[in-house]
């Protein structure tokens, strides 16, 4: 386990395991961005966060290898969406880091990542006593950026395998969601480069020196 992490007692999941249609298919998280992928970019951000971390894709592995990230594909079948992935992390740290109670979600096509995430939803979810835990900007929830209990694995299992459940904002309708909310000035940390003109908005950022 990691030790020089601000949160060793939570894992992480890298949620990979989309199809990419808007920006054409292929692994949008791979694309360049400045001097590096925008994963790379978002691996950095987050291993210092959490600590045992796992990329959730589906496909070869092996496109990850330089990653040095063990590397889970959805557990449930079918592209279920970031639902899909959460519980893939999930039910990876109950496998490989039984002492891990929660699990910090990240998307993976958002490149300017706050790196105080994990420590704000922690803060929010203890200050609010709420069941799980999300990050909010500019008025928007991004559920996909979240802390889960571990426990509710079987509950979420449950929910996708028996009802069907697949938008994340149904399944934490069932729950005490707490927010931890960020600046969008200058940057909104959750700006996401779903489309290729997306894409070249973050070099536009980057470049400028307001966001990094």
């Amino acid at each position: 386990m990691t030790t020089n992490s601000a949160h060793p007692d939570i894992g992480g999941v890298l949620l990979a395991g989309g199809l990419s249609r808007r920006m054409g298919g292929g692994d949008k998280c791979l694309r360049p961005l400045g001097d590096r992928s925008i994963l790379e970019r978002i691996v950095a951000t987050v291993r210092p966060q959490v600590g045992p971390l796992v990329l959730n894709a589906n496909g070869d592995p092996a496109r990850f290898t330089h990653l040095h990230l063990p590397v889970a594909a959805d557990v449930v079948e079918g592209y279920a969406g970031p639902l899909a992935g959460v519980l893939t992390g999930m039910e990876w740290l109950r496998g490989t880091a039984p002492g891990i109670g929660w699990v910090a979600s990240f998307a993976t096509d958002a490149p300017f990542i706050p790196r105080d995430l994990v420590t704000r939803m922690v803060a929010a979810l203890e200050r609010e006593g709420a069941d799980l835990a999300c990050a909010r900007s500019g008025g928007q929830d991004h559920p996909v950026f979240g802390l889960w209990p571990i426990r509710l694995a079987g509950d979420l299992r449950g929910a996708m395998v028996e009802e069907g459940v697949r938008k994340v904002d149904a399944w934490t309708a069932r729950y005490r969601l707490a927010v931890a909310d960020f600046a969008i000035d200058p940057v909104d940390p959750f700006f996401n480069t779903n489309r290729p003109e997306d894409l070249a908005e973050a070099e536009r950022l980057l470049a400028s020196g307001h966001a990094s």
